[in-house]
């Protein structure tokens, strides 16, 4: 098997203790991405955290104001550049931001969504050229304005279908929208026939989820306004779906703004985490029986500010979720919290950890998720800003005393994406479960990959996919610290990185400030590695006589350099 060796900030030394504080940094103009605020929209906009070009490393996707372009800053092994496609760009105000395949042809294909103008669909070719094909495909509906997306398979015939929402107050026609994907390129309307209420409940967004674990995805609403409660469509399994919002307990009546969609107890069950105004939030426990409790009051979570997107993540990879809320409120605001990290500390009590880095009290924030900008395993995230604030980029600079998986599927039978699947690990027999989504949050989209901490053990038992098509694929004993793909019926995990074999370099933390550390295989012993600035001048020259090393850089100022090795790999790293 072919290794792609990369830039990391991954280390696994003696000590395998799930201890360490939780850190990060924002460095979103260190790593190439200013120029990316929001402008001042309504309420803010979308963000996505996705691979769109699917070379392995998360790239940042940003909603923009009336007038102003979608903006799209691909990833280069940890560090961005803007890029431009050739679509055609409506300047609208657009909200949702999203990558899906669609089509089951392998690429990514853009759609977003606009509370100024239609929402729009683009086929990508596979080579990153890009077509409007919303009238073809039935999905160019003039002047319906809506705000938020999302996809899932809801009849499991393997295509992914579209549920749109629709904040409107003004225009009673403009209501949410089921679009059925016939397998084409073309999309039916199926609202009524598939029992979707026409109703205007000005829905900021929606989410497919299984929240009964019967196979079929059903649907959840965030609906502003306490008057409009929020609805949980149940999936009948024949093309129908029933409201059981009552029944369920889902049927929360606030200024919804999120559906944040975990198992933050490890018990097989998907909870839902729903952002507020300072009334405060909902977190809705999954009873395993149909119905939700509310526990957000007695688990921490309540956070009684004007809170907008939510995320689930494990942020130090010891085994379970923790939680980040944006507010739209500055430090100007000192009634309220102007976002909170909250840790799990394990049991599924939340609390917010003192110095964890964020310093975010100074943007009105909206939209956020979660990716990886160098591939180490640890989640880092990104956060959508009013004007004049450019996005927060979150970097995890954690202690990396746990280890980590990483998991992305490829439907055959299902959806090429893998939507609506459950993925599940086992490690010393304890379970942990990850559902697939695409569109989530607040009008978000996260990574493609999915995350799983495992704290200090040192094998994990078995991944198990359970695909919508019914079929199961279990991975016994996979390699950790890696991330890979898993393809449906195949059984096998194919690694895409191995990012520490024993014949690899390890250069980190990257980036860094003051002491830079490296691991070297035992060829490269009494070889010397180069220090070089970003016009190639050598810097200096230190000759490598451990297999771990440390080198003093703090002297240097910051920006890009580049360090070679006597067997021509050479590692860009980032001083800060």
């Amino acid at each position: 098997m072919q290794y792609i060796f990369t830039l990391i900030v991954l280390f696994i030394g003696a000590s395998n203790m799930l201890i360490g504080q939780i850190q990060f940094s924002d460095q979103s103009a260190l790593l190439g991405c200013s120029n990316s605020s929001y402008g001042v929209g309504t309420l803010g906009g979308g963000i996505s955290f996705f691979d769109f070009d699917a070379d392995g490393w998360d790239d940042i996707t940003v909603s923009s104001e009336f007038g102003e372009p979608i903006r799209f800053f691909r990833n280069d092994q940890g560090t961005f550049s803007p890029v431009t496609f050739n679509f055609t760009d409506q300047f609208a105000e657009t909200k949702t931001v999203q990558w899906v395949d669609f089509d089951n042809d392998g690429d990514y294909d853009l759609f977003s969504v606009s509370n100024t103008h239609a929402y729009r669909l683009y086929e990508n070719d596979g080579n990153m050229q890009f077509t409007d094909i919303s009238p073809a495909a039935g999905l160019a509906v003039p002047d319906y304005h809506s705000w938020g997306a999302s996809w899932g398979d809801y009849n499991n015939d393997g295509w992914l279908d579209l549920f749109i929402s629709s904040r409107d107050n003004d225009t009673a026609s403009v209501h949410n929208k089921l679009y059925h994907n016939n397998g084409d390129k073309t999309f039916t309307d199926v609202t009524v026939s598939a029992g979707i209420s026409t109703d205007d409940f000005i829905t900021f967004c929606s989410v497919f989820f299984d929240y009964n674990n019967d196979g079929w995805q059903d649907i959840y609403m965030a609906n502003d306004r306490p008057w409009n409660l929020n609805i949980l469509y149940e999936n009948n399994g024949d093309g129908t779906f029933s409201d059981v919002s009552a029944a369920s307990g889902a049927d929360i009546g606030i200024s919804a703004m999120s559906n944040t969609i975990g198992d933050y107890n490890k018990d097989g069950w998907l909870d839902i985490y729903i952002t507020n105004i300072p009334d405060g939030n909902v977190f809705l426990k999954n009873n395993g029986d149909g119905t939700f409790t509310d526990i957000a009051q007695s688990n921490g979570t309540f956070m009684e500010s004007y809170a907008w997107g939510a995320v689930f993540l494990d942020a130090e990879n010891d085994t379970d979720l923790d939680l980040y809320v944006s507010s739209m409120l500055t430090n100007s605001q000192t009634l309220y919290i102007t976002s909170a990290f909250y840790e799990n500390d394990g049991t599924g009590v939340y609390s917010i950890p003192a110095d964890a880095g964020f310093e975010d009290d100074a943007g009105r924030s909206y939209a956020n998720a979660i990716g990886d900008i160098t591939n180490d395993g640890y989640p880092d995230m990104c956060v959508l800003n009013f004007q004049p604030d450019d996005i927060y980029l979150w970097h995890n600079e954690s202690p990396q005393n746990n280890n980590w998986i990483k998991v992305k599927l490829q439907g055959d039978a299902s959806n090429r994406q893998g939507i609506g699947s459950w993925i599940e690990i086992s490690v010393n027999g304890e379970k942990q479960y990850n559902y697939t989504l695409c569109g989530e949050g607040y009008i978000a989209q996260n990574s493609g990959y999915e995350f799983f901490g495992i704290g200090s053990a040192t094998s994990i038992d078995y991944i198990k996919v359970t695909w919508l098509s019914g079929i199961v694929d279990i991975i016994n004993n996979p390699p950790i610290n890696v991330q890979g793909t898993i393809v449906e019926g195949s059984n096998v995990l194919a690694v895409e990185e191995q990012l520490l074999s024993e014949d690899a370099i390890a250069v980190f933390p990257n980036p860094v400030r003051e002491i830079l550390q490296f691991k070297i295989p035992e060829e490269l012993l009494q070889t010397s590695v180069r220090m070089l600035d970003i016009h190639g001048r050598t810097l200096f020259s230190k000759k490598m006589r451990k297999l771990s090393e440390h080198i003093d850089i703090s002297a240097y100022s910051k920006g890009v350099y580049y360090f070679t090795f006597e067997n021509n790999i050479t590692k860009k790293v980032i001083i800060y």
